[in-house]
């Protein structure tokens, strides 16, 4: 147990370590978009000595060493800094779109990860017959198609065609659960077919490596049916590879949405992240590169974490 503890805190200090060098490459990152802010909030018609006066006020004539570290030790006390377009505060303005970002994102786990794991756990059941290769088939399809493309066709037929749901997915806190849900369904289903298919097939292929085990034979020669073989021995014995890339995805469903909310213009971080990038709001997209970032290497740590504890050869030396 002392050793499982180890290992966690190393992937822990890893995360951090590494979470500490994102934002030295988001920070270097936003410092060379072309484009100057205070020419974007002047416009076009600023005189030079105007520019030079909001450049000074905004602080960027001091060095980007010394930003960074003013900007890092407002993000260790929870200051995530002020936007230059609108001079509001970028924490109370993301605190509303990272709820409705993760509201989206949590909703399209809902659906897709039990459907990707059940899909896979039929291909595994019917492998190489036609329902194993009619998931795959259409599986691979939805992903190889971009999400963007995805949206704009559903948005056609099943929301201006038939009506079914609303193409522009705007929510508000007043709305009640079923008409948010409503509201969200075209940009859930995007998200669900493009990680759908990740998912369906490394659990396929997890549950199949697994059926090759001595004791995969033993359960058949008990005369278990193979439905039983497979949900009871196999499944539970591929949860790791399997939680890897439920991860990965999850992680993708928080910070892949950009696109999706774009298109359905749905007030997440992405839809902000988009606006500012245009406005060259640098403070917005350093924080809004950081919250990403994060959610990511987590999840992909809580990945790390849950394969060391819930397989034995990992919490053991070799």
């Amino acid at each position: 147990m002392n050793l499982a503890l180890k290992l966690v805190a190393q992937r822990l200090a890893l995360g951090i370590i590494l979470l500490l060098l994102v934002s030295v490459l988001i920070f270097t990152g936003t410092l060379i978009l072309p484009g100057d802010v205070a020419q974007s909030i002047l416009g076009q018609s600023a005189t030079p000595e105007a520019l030079a006066n909001l450049r000074e006020e905004l602080g960027l004539n001091e060095p980007a060493v010394a930003r960074y570290f003013d900007w890092l030790g407002g993000l260790l006390t929870g200051d995530l800094g002020t936007a230059l377009t609108n001079g509001q505060d970028i924490a109370s303005s993301l605190g509303t779109r990272l709820k409705n970002t993760l509201f989206l994102a949590f909703w399209a786990a809902m659906v897709s990860v039990p459907l990707a794991i059940f899909l896979g756990l039929v291909a595994v059941r019917f492998r190489d017959r036609w329902p194993d290769k009619l998931i795959s088939g259409l599986t691979l399809s939805t992903i190889s198609i971009p999400e963007f493309l995805i949206g704009y066709v559903l948005m056609y037929f099943v929301g201006v065609k038939l009506g079914w749901a609303p193409t522009v997915s705007t929510i508000y806190d007043s709305m009640t659960l079923v008409e948010k849900l409503n509201a969200i369904a075209l940009p859930v289903t995007v998200l669900t077919l493009v990680v759908l298919a990740h998912m369906m097939r490394m659990t396929r292929a997890a549950i199949l490596n697994v059926m090759q085990s001595p004791y995969i034979e033993t359960a058949e020669l008990k005369g278990l049916t193979m439905f039983i073989i497979i949900w009871r021995h196999a499944f539970p014995n591929s949860v790791a590879p399997i939680v890897n890339v439920v991860m990965l995805n999850l992680a993708y469903l928080v910070v892949g949405v950009v696109v999706v909310e774009v298109v359905f213009t749905y007030p997440g971080m992405g839809q902000y992240l988009v606006d500012h990038v245009s406005k060259r709001d640098l403070p917005v997209v350093q924080a809004c590169g950081l919250i990403f970032a994060a959610v990511y290497i987590g999840l992909n740590m809580i990945a790390d974490i849950v394969s060391i504890l819930s397989n034995p050869r990992l919490r053991h030396p070799k």
